[in-house]
């Protein structure tokens, strides 16, 4: 949940890690610029900790490895760095990182009123830049839907929207589960504006 642009001096990925390390707040460095990011709700974290749990769970044992929002992703062939939500990588190039995977094959991002344009437009166009990155999950914190990211195997995005009643289906992990999953309990109410 990106929100604004710091006033520093262009960082580089080193000195980016030592600096985050001391801050109390995530921060995204995207073309050498650091952008904080915003506290989300209650909802935000309920469910970005359901799908890291649900995730974890469905992986044990098979060599994946799910990050939580203190794991970044580096953007391929860049020195951009995010915080998704949540995110999974099978890859063992990933297993040699020590805050960070590049090589992702599911990210998720819940959304939020002030973050939903940059998660939906220029932070996916980034991720598309990824060459095994197979589903992106986009989630409502305020309503019960989910729209998927599907890349088919023509190399093609599809978008798939899920609402009450459907079953989610991850390819990228073999995983499917009811939407109420991960809205259960949960008091679903608009943003304010």
């Amino acid at each position: 949940m990106i929100v604004a642009k710091e006033n520093f001096p262009n960082l580089t990925p080193e000195e980016y890690f030592t600096w985050e390390e001391k801050q109390l707040e995530k921060h995204e460095l995207i073309d050498g610029q650091v952008y904080a990011m915003s506290g989300g709700s209650v909802n935000h974290g309920r469910i970005a900790i359901r799908f890291t749990s649900m995730f974890d769970a469905h992986l044990e044992n098979s060599g994946c490895i799910t990050g939580n929002s203190d794991i970044k992703v580096n953007i391929v062939e860049t020195n951009n760095y995010t915080h998704p939500d949540a995110s999974v990588t099978c890859d063992e190039r990933d297993k040699n990182t020590s805050n960070y995977f590049t090589y992702p094959c599911l990210i998720v991002e819940v959304l939020s009123k002030t973050t939903e344009a940059y998660d939906r437009g220029s932070k996916f166009r980034m991720y598309q830049n990824n060459p095994v990155l197979k589903d992106y999950l986009l989630v409502s914190s305020t309503s019960i839907e989910i729209d998927l990211y599907h890349k088919n195997d023509a190399g093609q995005w599809m978008i798939i929207n899920y609402g009450e009643g459907d079953i989610i289906e991850l390819k990228s992990i073999n995983l499917s589960f009811p939407i109420e999953q991960v809205y259960r309990g949960l008091t679903l109410e608009p943003e304010n504006g």
